[in-house]
């Protein structure tokens, strides 16, 4: 007991001491200038970067989960010998009758998912449990943090938006669960309106809905709901989901100790047709998110540098980025991040500016395994921009991503523009306000997270050499281009018109007709790799890890030669097909020009 006494005594000395070095940081620290609309003032970082620290620290006294065997976790679903029989029942597939598959084609192609059947199924089905066994047994604090669930749609389905309700409200602790924030972008859907706020006011103010005066896009609506929630923490999910067991205790118990943390749930499939419930992680192997050099997002097994850092296979583990649509942070915090940069348009690239930020200004991202949520992917975007990306001269994504590479990633951006070298061209707006953000923050650099963080990245990804030659590639024999007619691999690479035939300044560039060609023989475009064997030149999957390939090519000669096979690339002037022959500098139809295209 003496002893006890002595470190308590110990940790409020620490206290005390850290508090007189609050009071003289503070009178010592310039008075901060101007306004700061991010909640961000000098001193006020300053001291949350003290606060943080002390978040970490003895002083908190804050404990997160405690796993104990074979005691059944504090917030575990009370088990139940109830059967739920009817359609879609415990997450499993439920099909359309015959005589319905006219109506199924029709709201197929107006919102991506099979509505017939979703309409058909409970609002507040059972789905099963698809934790790993371990996750039973954690104890978590008991005074976590209130949470708003942030929910954004436009022209969402009915029943899918308001399954996505249920399920938050039926398996979330509601002492923990102060709201859920709807923000409707804009809808133009009849029950969207006033059928919507009639139905959710049997919920009182546990569901609050905000409307868009105009369209916003999901990257503006998730900042404003954030702005509109009144909860100590925001947990944003797309508009259709199924939140599984338990879910919410796990998000919120990482940030509880740290509230520099964003925490990620592990994301379940939802089948858009059948509505079948299941993991689209197979077995208990860990993956964690990080990207290309396109800026694509990509997943990848959790090193092991990573996995042996925890004690319990169902524990947190940090990741370099998360996908974007389902996460938890500290919503004071968000806000002091600056929130999402407004400058993005729509969707895209947002997951990796707020990754990028959190990381290298202080915070950092840990996936949850013992939370988990359905989601449904969507075979295509059903709904237009409109007039959020009329004015834009090129892809909306491509241009966000070049927002966040050249306020993120320093010297890295060059892999960027190696990868997407059209994108050099494109107007990414003034990124002024993003850098005053960086630079308020002190934030770290990306090598830095490229070395400490995302080091992964490069066991999958390497640093890509430069490219020699780039654009479209045209025969002289036809004047045609070559094209992957955005087939995805294995498939056969054709011939097409070319851009424009007049010039080659475009207003868009349809991207399976741009090739690179690197330093070390890797003919690519897009993600994928371009090969040959002597019947036809095939779009294939790049070999991981490896940035190399067999290709050559002679401005001199223009021929394009397959360095394994010792044989140059032919269009066949009878057949118009693309097989190997052996080297003829004088057939035309062995003659190609790499044009680069320039953007007006």
């Amino acid at each position: 007991m003496k002893v006890i006494g002595l470190k308590k005594a110990r940790v409020i000395k620490i206290c005390i001491a850290v508090t007189i070095f609050i009071c003289i940081l503070t009178f010592f620290l310039p008075k901060p200038k101007g306004n700061d609309a991010s909640l961000g003032s000098a001193l006020a970082n300053k001291l949350n970067a003290v606060h943080l620290i002390l978040g970490r620290g003895e002083c908190s006294r804050r404990q997160g989960a405690v796993f104990k065997k074979d005691i059944l976790g504090n917030f575990e679903p009370q088990p139940t010998d109830t059967v739920r029989e009817g359609p879609g029942e415990n997450g499993k597939a439920h099909y359309a009758r015959p005589e319905d598959q006219n109506e199924v084609a029709q709201v197929m192609m107006e919102y991506g998912i099979n509505l017939v059947v979703s309409d058909q199924i409970a609002m507040d089905r059972s789905i099963p449990d698809k934790r790993l066994p371990e996750c039973k047994y954690w104890q978590y604090p008991k005074d976590l943090p209130t949470t708003s669930v942030i929910i954004v749609f436009h022209n969402e389905g009915w029943s899918t938006l308001l399954r996505t309700i249920h399920s938050v409200l039926n398996r979330s602790p509601p002492q923990f669960l102060k709201e859920v924030v709807l923000v409707d972008d804009f809808s133009d859907k009849e029950n969207l309106k006033g059928d919507l706020e009639d139905y959710i006011r049997q919920f009182g103010q546990k569901v609050r809905l905000f409307r868009n005066k105009q369209r916003e896009g999901l990257i503006r609506s998730r900042t404003y709901g954030a702005e509109y929630s009144t909860g100590d923490v925001i947990v944003f999910l797309d508009a259709h989901c199924e939140v599984n067991a338990n879910w919410l205790p796990p998000l919120l118990s990482p940030i509880y100790v740290n509230r520099t943390i964003m925490t990620v749930p592990v994301i379940d499939g939802i089948d858009k047709d059948n509505f079948e419930y299941r993991p689209v992680y197979q077995g208990e192997t860990h993956f964690r998110g990080i990207f290309e050099w396109g800026m694509l997002y990509k997943e990848t097994e959790l090193p092991e540098e990573e996995a042996k850092k925890r004690k319990y296979h169902s524990e947190p583990y940090k990741s370099p980025t998360h996908a974007g649509g389902l996460f938890a942070m500290n919503r004071e915090y968000f806000l002091e991040l600056g929130a999402y940069d407004p400058g993005l348009l729509v969707w895209g690239g947002e997951n990796f500016e707020l990754s990028f930020k959190i990381w290298q200004c202080g915070g950092s991202i840990e996936w949850v395994p013992c939370s988990r949520v359905g989601h449904i992917y969507r075979g295509f975007m059903p709904y237009s921009f409109g007039k959020l990306v009329e004015k834009r001269k090129g892809p909306v994504v491509t241009i966000n991503y070049k927002r966040v590479v050249e306020v993120w990633m320093d010297d890295y951006k060059e892999y960027f523009y190696t990868r997407e070298p059209m994108a050099r061209q494109y107007d990414h707006g003034d990124i002024s306000g993003q850098l005053a953000i960086k630079e308020r923050l002190q934030c770290k650099s990306f090598k830095w997270f490229m070395d400490n963080v995302a080091y992964d990245v490069l066991y999958k990804f390497p640093l890509l050499p430069k490219n020699l030659f780039w654009g479209e590639i045209r025969s002289m024999l036809t004047g045609q281009c070559l094209d992957t007619m955005s087939s995805h691999p294995p498939s056969i690479v054709g011939m097409s018109h070319c851009h424009g035939s007049g010039g080659n300044q475009m207003f868009h560039v349809d991207n399976s007709m741009i090739f690179r060609l690197n330093a070390e023989g890797q003919l690519g475009v897009g993600e994928r790799c371009v090969n040959a064997d002597t019947d036809h030149m095939k779009l294939v999957f790049c070999t991981l890890g490896t940035v190399d390939g067999p290709w050559e090519y002679n401005p001199t000669s223009k021929l394009l030669f397959h360095k394994q096979h010792q044989k140059c690339l032919e269009l066949s002037h009878d057949k118009g097909t693309l097989n190997l022959q052996p080297c003829n500098s004088a057939s035309n139809g062995q003659k190609w020009i790499f044009r680069e295209l320039v953007v007006k």
